[in-house]
């Protein structure tokens, strides 16, 4: 048997990280196993020798796979086999790439695949905190050149205490969570929700990551070192003309400063006179040549770096952006409610020239989303789905459905507003968002709209909910630095950072943060989060002008749902054999009724449009549940009758014996004289047989007596 090289992470707590490689998968350039518990993940990472022609990007994919199996479980559906990937899977893809992408070198063109699978799972060490480490690992003991290690941690704050990877049955009572990327030097990544913390409390919790992530890094290097993987591969990716480069640095770079320094808010405009700078080049240069003989892809990558480093300039230089406004400046903010009269909630929030038309949709408990992933089976009751589609940035070119983009995006909004939910609500909540219009900041434009539309739908939030992404430059040879509020889709692009924040007037609800630049200090992520507080607040100001506060009621034509809880004992008396009383009272009032367990008792939620329908079914309920009382009246059916009298059904199920001498004071021969089957007659229970139970019933006492 094949011995692996190991290094164990020591946790200090009895629990420990182990990284293994030299056994699996050794046709990849790196594979190792980390495990942690009975949790295993393979990682592998394969790259291409040489770059396709023309590409002058960092073409990284990053899958992130969970086998059933790892589970002991099936797959679901009819093929019973692992299928597309679910959006667990994809949100811990988009973890991973987002801490390593930054990393590769910037004329490493090779196509670079980064595999990490679930090959082994138990239910308390959570695979999402362990899968950035693993792929690291797996390039650290590869010859791909890459400026790492790094590895990923999750932190929770558990009783007021900062826990690094908490077991999973710690989660519950966590009030932050949070996963940090790393390097030994620098933060890459942040993404996590809270409930309403301080920025002070977020930067401690991203300290205390930091200081769990270096002991990775190091463990990682000294994995390099035993396996003699410290030379990694020579390549030339990148064609350069030195000559050329220099020449399109002085016939555009004033010309690029100054279009940035005209200040024109509109963003197609601004394009199209950066454009015009390098067609004018061009033009200039080679009047007389053939397009197919001029080096265009040479040109068109040194004008993005003019490009980018005008507009840097320009901002560290002379504090000016692209659209004119201050460093602290958010761009003018327009938003309504009730735009929409089907929806049962719908709002339009504009900031600048990013736009979200949002609504929401209220459901029953049929409507919940069935999770089945690998270590969850559980339902949603709260679904936030993100859109972005190509017109929204005037493209011209098809809609392919979802990417892994907007689920990312749906899910940073949907952690932000989730915690000021109502705990009790009866709804199957879905917010939608459809971007229209995006210029940056459009997840927190999401947030936003998302805020109005459940408050326009008379969903009772704790308190509103806003969001902003900051921005940030920076010349490192000088260390001078500007933090930007509210940032542009170019500001982003051409940018080191991208610090997405959420919050009510309380605190931090949600964060999302990339980092593209070395040497980030805390002073300036301590800043950016106080300057960004400053943003969320002006932009809470904006949506309480447009509604304050949840509407009392909901809209006319949303569903209405009564929660009444009955008696564990009683629940299969109302769903009836094979369902058949339940499915008769839903159709014969019009309604839904769902039925759940919660320890000793059911809890039945009745759903319908209109309350006459929710008080037939209601008592239809309360009919069959009620307990017989001795003394009361009730409107019973003759069900049979008998020659000592009759049996009359008083509740659903319960029948009593009406004894021939209480039908009348005066003497009754026959029943039938005086009743018929199926006959409503009012009769009142007068004793309770305590043996048998039997119900004694006497329809004379309501009669006057002659």
């Amino acid at each position: 048997m094949i011995k692996p090289i190991e290094k164990v992470i020591d946790l200090g707590d009895g629990r420990s990280i182990v990284i293994e490689t030299g056994k699996l998968a050794k046709q990849a350039d790196g594979s190792v196993i980390v495990r942690m518990g009975n949790t295993y993940l393979l990682a592998t990472v394969v790259s291409a020798q040489e770059a396709k022609p023309g590409t002058d990007f960092m073409p990284l994919t990053v899958e992130y796979k969970e086998k059933y199996a790892a589970a002991g479980r099936f797959p679901g559906g009819f093929q019973k086999r692992e299928a597309r990937p679910s959006d667990y899977e994809i949100l811990v893809s988009r973890l991973i790439d987002r801490a390593m992408r930054p990393l590769f070198p910037d004329n490493y063109h090779a196509d670079t695949f980064v595999t990490v699978n679930l090959i082994s799972a138990d239910k308390e060490s959570t695979p999402d905190a362990l899968a950035g480490l693993a792929a690291s690992a797996a390039m650290a003991v590869s010859d791909i050149p890459f400026n790492g290690p790094i590895s990923e941690v999750r932190v929770a704050r558990v009783d007021g205490q900062y826990v690094v990877n908490p077991p999973a049955s710690q989660l519950a009572k966590a009030d932050l969570d949070i996963m940090v990327g790393a390097s030994f030097d620098n933060i890459l990544m942040v993404e996590g929700e809270m409930s309403e913390v301080s920025e002070a409390e977020l930067l401690e919790a991203m300290k205390v990551a930091h200081e769990a992530i270096k002991v990775h890094c190091k463990v990682q290097m000294e994995l390099t070192e035993l396996v003699g993987k410290t030379e990694k591969r020579e390549y030339c990716h990148e064609e350069n003309d030195e000559e050329l480069r220099d020449k399109v640095w002085k016939g555009t770079y004033d010309k690029a400063y100054a279009v940035a320094k005209k200040a024109n808010p509109n963003k197609h405009e601004r394009s199209s006179d950066f454009k015009a700078v390098v067609d004018e080049f061009i033009a200039a240069n080679y009047p007389d040549t053939d397009e197919s003989e001029i080096p265009m892809e040479l040109i068109k990558r040194y004008y993005h770096d003019v490009e980018k480093e005008a507009v840097r300039r320009l901002m560290l230089d002379e504090s000016i952006r692209l659209d004119g406004r201050k460093m602290t400046e958010i761009r003018p903010i327009w938003s309504e409610v009730d735009c929409l009269p089907g929806p049962h909630g719908s709002a339009i929030f504009t900031r600048g020239e990013t736009q979200s038309l949002t609504t929401v949709t209220l459901g029953t408990k049929m409507d919940e989303k069935i999770i089945d992933d690998v270590l969850n089976h559980s339902t949603d009751r709260f679904l936030l789905h993100y859109n972005f589609p190509p017109f929204s940035t005037g493209d011209a070119k098809p809609y392919r459905g979802t990417g892994r983009r907007e689920i990312g995006h749906g899910n940073l909004a949907m952690r932000a507003l989730k915690g000021m939910l109502p705990e009790n609500s009866p709804y199957v909540i879905r917010v939608v968002s459809d971007i229209l219009e995006s210029n940056g900041s459009s997840s927190m434009a999401t947030v936003c709209a998302g805020t109005l539309a459940l408050m326009d739908a008379g969903i009772k939030i704790k308190r509103p909910v806003s969001g902003i992404a900051m921005g940030l430059i920076t010349d490192t040879k000088s260390d001078k630095y500007v933090v930007l509020s509210d940032i542009l889709g170019d500001e982003d692009h051409l940018g080191d950072m991208d610090f997405k924040v959420t919050g009510t007037e309380k605190g931090i609800t949600a964060t999302q943060m990339d980092i593209k630049v070395n040497g980030l200090s805390y002073e300036i992520l301590e800043k950016a989060l106080n300057q960004a507080k400053e943003g969320r607040m002006h932009i809470l100001g904006k949506i309480k002008e447009t509604i304050s506060e949840p509407r009392e009621d909901y809209k006319p034509h949303a569903p209405r749902i009564v929660t009444i809880r009955i008696p564990k004992e009683m629940i299969g008396a109302v769903i009836g054999p094979g369902g058949k009383i339940i499915q008769e009272i839903q159709a014969t009032t019009g309604t839904v009724v769902t039925i759940t367990e919660e320890g000793q008792f059911g809890n039945v939620d009745i759903s319908a449009d209109n309350k006459e329908a929710i008080d037939n079914a209601l008592a239809r309920v309360n009919a069959i549940v009620a307990i017989p009382e001795v003394g009361k009246i009730y409107k019973g059916k003759v069900k049979s009758i008998v020659p000592f009298g009759a049996f009359v059904e008083i509740l659903p199920g319960k029948d009593g014996l009406l004894h021939i001498s209480e039908i009348d004071w005066k003497r009754v021969e026959k029943t039938e004289d005086v009743l018929k089957e199926g006959e409503m007659i009012e009769v009142k229970l007068i004793d309770i047989d305590a043996r048998s139970g039997k119900l004694k019933l006497s329809r004379k006492v309501l009669l006057p007596k002659e």
